[in-house]
């Protein structure tokens, strides 16, 4: 059998593509407001360092040695600059080391000239320094590390992380919300196809498409519901109206026909007929199922007794006492009277003239496969997939003998409602064999 296919629920493919919908969108901001902050955050800094050189370069040199000190104090204390000499014993370290740094330090030489070097240390004292020349003489000028801050890596995680978690919990929502209405309509298909046809969907919701659906699907549950009351009083009446005149021509027949064969015959077509009704009737009952635990080889040593007669049909049973199955036990019962029925008239010896049935079983996994096989001459394999399809026949073989057509369709059809399956195929050494898959009991 093939695997069964894995897929997701209606509102996970909603809840999934609204997150990453949302996800993609925290991104792509954070990534333009990296774009469209750093770059003109870094050439503002820029400019205001340059601005602190170029007033610090004139400054110094319009003051004569003694003045130059007390202005490199002053500039120190106010502006928060550093202004030092450039000593070649000097340790510094260069301060573009990523994309921000890098447009700070090429706005600075944009600004101040090509030979300017700015370092993230000197001398193993951090901060932003900008070497410079005042009439050949080398300078260090150092900044505010403020002047150049941007937001800390901790703080975007924060609130990027805020984001990703507001944007998940609001998918959640929004799916639950456009799925709510979705999951009772499925709720109510469900209801429908176990039989109940009570819908009472809203039908005063706001959303004009939701409303439209549910007064169209309970006005289909209603038209559904007084369908199956009609069924089942034709079916009533049907089984009344029919058996009655039978049961007199069976009466009329054994009393006035004096030859014993033509009475025989016209009883055995009288009993065709009331079978053929009891075909029918099967096949149109309503599906309602009690399940519950069964024993197997209970329902199966019952329905064995009912073929007593050894000149058509000899059943061997090999299933254990202790296997249990989630069934109704009448449905179930009557499952094993079509298979059974169906071994006899189509599943004789061409030798014997006799059918032999093997039941047995399989445990598999959480189900139970119980298997009935004849050692007839099988049936056609171009024509198993159709056999369980109502009113078909299979090739002459199988039709030797006359029926309704509807032994496997209420075979297939009662064990859908019981959550099992029916296979079907021919033994591998002849003879046809019908699967029967049910959950298994604990």
């Amino acid at each position: 059998m093939a695997a069964p296919n894995v897929a997701l629920s209606l509102f996970w493919r909603t809840f999934v593509l609204l997150t990453l919908l949302l996800v993609g969108g925290v991104v792509f901001w954070v990534q333009t407001i990296r774009a469209l902050e750093f770059e003109p955050r870094a050439v503002q800094a820029a400019q205001q360092i340059a601005s602190l050189v170029n007033l610090a370069r004139v400054a110094l040199r319009a003051s004569d040695g003694i003045n130059r000190v007390a202005l490199i104090k002053s500039m120190s204390n106010q502006e928060s600059v550093r202004l030092l000499p450039h000593e070649p014993a000097d340790k510094w370290e260069p301060y573009e080391v990523d994309r921000f740094t890098g447009a700070i330090g090429q706005e600075l030489r944009s600004q101040l000239g090509p030979g300017t070097m700015v370092a993230s240390s000197v001398n193993k004292a951090p901060g932003l320094w900008v070497g410079f020349l005042i009439d050949n003489d080398p300078y260090w000028l150092q900044a505010d590390s403020t002047r150049v801050s941007t937001m800390s890596w901790s703080t975007l995680t924060l609130w990027v992380g805020i984001a990703l978690i507001a944007s998940v919990l609001g998918s959640a929502v929004i799916a639950r919300f456009i799925n709510q209405p979705l999951k009772e309509l499925s709720f109510a298909a469900s209801r429908i196809r176990e039989g109940e046809y009570d819908s009472r969907l809203d039908e005063n919701t706001m959303t004009s498409e939701i409303r439209q659906v549910n007064m169209g699907f309970n006005r289909m549950a209603r038209d559904l519901a007084r369908v199956e009351h009609d069924r089942a009083v034709m079916l009533a009446g049907i089984s009344h109206d029919l058996r009655t005149p039978l049961a007199r021509l069976r009466l009329e027949a054994e009393m006035s026909v004096q030859d014993e064969e033509a009475k025989r015959n016209m009883a055995a077509d009288i009993e065709q007929l009331d079978a053929i009704i009891d075909k029918f009737m099967d096949y149109a009952r309503p599906g309602e199922s009690k399940l519950m635990a069964v024993h197997l080889s209970s329902v199966v040593d019952r329905e064995m007794a009912a073929f007593r007669d050894t000149s058509q049909i000899r059943i061997t049973s090999r299933v254990a006492i202790d296997t249990k199955v989630i069934a109704d036990d009448v449905e179930l019962g009557r499952v094993l009277q079509n298979l059974f029925e169906n071994a006899r008239r189509y599943g004789r010896s061409a030798d014997t003239g006799i059918a032999r049935v093997l039941v047995t079983y399989a445990r598999a996994g959480p189900s139970v496969i119980l298997s009935v096989r004849d050692f007839g001459p099988g049936a056609d394999p171009k024509k198993l997939s159709q056999l369980t399809t109502p009113f078909f026949r299979g090739d002459t073989a199988r039709t030797a003998a006359t029926g309704a057509g509807l032994g496997l369709a209420i075979v297939d059809k009662t064990l859908q409602r019981m959550g099992g399956s029916l296979e079907i195929e021919n033994a591998a050494d002849g003879g046809f064999v019908a699967h029967v898959r049910l959950k298994r009991a604990p």
